[in-house]
């Protein structure tokens, strides 16, 4: 029975590496607006390893664990505590985290930090707290999709996978803190 279960979690995960369906930049996300794309390189992580836990988890503190970027306070506010402290810029990579602006929906912004980069336009996030139930409220998600859709792909709009496998709303983001070198480096 174990070894059914591994060799059918061994299937299921080749087969999320191996190809994906995703959606074209821009377009409105439709079931018959898709492109596939296949052989994605997987660069080596540079996220400081994170312990699994059963706690609640803001987006924040999980950020902060596995960038190595020391800023505290909402996510809203980590763009501009980052302006004399860290670089920033328009243009992901991996380790550096993502900063989504203050909505009505956002009230305290969002942080995600980058985890894979697919093409210019897509990339993966690992992030804590992003969820509409108790279910995926507080917990971990590792390597959800996020896809540029500003009309200047300076990644100032984002739409982000959602819990339930569909691209949600567009979120105004500030755009990306990058790590120090010594922690990109080190990891």
């Amino acid at each position: 029975m174990r070894l059914a279960f591994v060799i059918g979690l061994c299937v299921l995960l080749s087969g999320c590496f191996a190809s994906a369906s995703t959606p074209k930049p821009n377009a409105s996300l439709g079931n018959d607006q898709v492109s596939t794309v296949t052989n994605i390189s997987l660069p080596s992580s540079r996220l400081i390893p994170f312990a699994p836990t059963d706690e609640f988890l803001q987006c924040v503190p999980y950020a902060r664990a596995v960038s190595g970027i020391a800023i505290y306070g909402d996510a809203w506010t980590w763009w501009g505590q980052a302006k004399n402290a860290y670089q920033r810029g328009k243009q992901p990579e991996v380790g550096a985290v993502l900063t989504l602006k203050k909505t009505s929906r956002l009230k305290y912004g969002h942080v995600a930090v980058v985890s894979a980069i697919l093409d210019s336009r897509r990339i993966m996030v690992n992030h804590a707290n992003w969820g509409s139930n108790s279910r995926t409220r507080g917990k971990v998600h590792y390597r959800q999709p996020v896809v540029d859709v500003s009309p200047n792909n300076d990644w100032s709009q984002v739409r982000m996978m959602n819990t339930i496998g569909t691209f949600g709303r567009v979120y105004p983001a500030h755009g990306f803190i990058y790590q120090p070198r010594e922690t990109a480096e080190a990891n």
